[in-house]
């Protein structure tokens, strides 16, 4: 007769070795369930798809809002009920901006007051397009940042312009809480979330990529020759306008997520996807927002800056023993400033406007 097979013992051994086998299946079964948690749990607060038409029912969300010019002067309104606070941190940017040698050059501004003069002139005989050279020298000048700035210098102005936001937002967040903040306060305890806030602003800078694209091109074509008059300069400008606003649309929410990013405990990950809940389903009108603030802080600098020039132009004129004297930079560092200032407080506002009113997600 056949033997009877004994039965195989277990050892510790091989029970360790068949759970160290179904250990990576085990943990690939729960990323995979984790990763299609999240994907459903993505769809169900995004229920708009790309290229598929969303009826209005299931994407319209209130916004309730005041106009346009009416919340530019609400944002006014608040920075002036503490007008001594604001005022002193325009005056440290704008010292801080000096001492880093931010500021344009006499001779730059002489050289552009010259230009605002000739093209009065011209003015007079018809001729927009020397007063509109003159306003693309200014504009390209305030961009360019003036001066020649060494790598170093570049990073500290930046720096500095970010500890504005952030002491922008952390002043106007304890002001709207009831609170009566220094301006020492704010300079101490605003620059917290800065590694968070330098997170974000990658991503912003990422979303910018088709701008420096534009760029690139531009730089091709006009060593070409083909973009610098008639036609192919008008379409290429409108070409880049085109991409400057869709850049503008796509990035909205980042910058929205440049405020929540702001709150503690915040990580920038985290902010970039709830500011992107946020304007779901209002992107739009955020977008427009955003886009008045810009052309709103853009105008109101190129009056002061032309209102400098003539003021400036005067006093020359008068006081010989001025004439290598222009009071125009001082005065441009100023509203650069303050201009800064107002449009962290306009974002900052604009979130809270948007956080205020409860519908639910689109």
């Amino acid at each position: 007769m056949a033997q009877a097979k004994k039965p195989i013992k277990k050892t510790k051994a091989t029970t360790r070795s068949r759970t160290s086998a179904k250990a990576p299946k085990a943990k690939l079964i729960s990323a995979l369930s984790h990763l299609n948690n999240r994907r459903k749990d993505f769809l169900a607060r995004r229920p708009h798809r790309s290229f598929m038409l969303t009826k209005r029912r299931d994407y319209a969300r209130s916004l309730a809002m005041p106009g346009y010019h009416a919340f530019s002067v609400h944002v006014s309104k608040i920075l002036l009920s503490r007008w001594r606070l604001f005022a002193l941190l325009i005056a440290v940017y704008a010292l801080i901006m000096v001492l880093l040698g931010a500021m344009t050059s006499q001779e730059t501004y002489s050289s552009i007051s010259e230009l605002f003069n000739d093209s009065g002139k011209n003015l007079l005989n018809g001729g927009l397009g020397s007063v509109a050279q003159a306003g693309l020298v200014s504009l390209s000048t305030f961009a360019g940042g003036g001066s020649e700035l060494s790598a170093d210098q570049g990073v500290y102005v930046g720096l500095s312009l970010l500890l504005v936001w952030l002491c922008t937002v952390w002043l106007l967040r304890e002001t709207i809480a009831g609170r009566k903040p220094k301006l020492r306060d704010g300079l101490y305890n605003s620059g917290a979330p800065i590694v968070s806030t330098i997170g974000v602003l990658l991503v912003l800078l990422g979303q910018m990529l088709p701008l420096g694209a534009v760029m690139l091109i531009y730089t091709g074509l006009n060593t070409a020759g083909l973009v610098s008059e008639g036609f192919g300069a008008m379409l290429f400008w409108l070409l880049a306008v085109a991409v400057a606003l869709l850049v503008l649309y796509w990035a909205t929410s980042t910058l929205i997520a440049l405020i929540i990013v702001t709150i503690p405990g915040m990580y920038p990950i985290r902010a970039i996807r709830l500011s992107s809940d946020l304007v779901v389903g209002r992107r739009l009108r955020i977008f427009f927002r955003i886009v008045w603030g810009i052309v709103a802080a853009v105008g109101f600098w190129a009056l002061i800056l032309a209102l400098s020039v003539i003021i400036d132009t005067v006093i020359r004129n008068t006081w010989t023993n001025l004439a290598g004297f222009s009071i125009v930079p001082y005065i441009v560092v100023l509203m650069t400033s303050g201009i800064t200032v107002w449009f962290a407080a306009y974002i900052y506002l604009l979130y809270r406007k948007v956080v205020d009113d409860d519908a639910k997600p689109a």
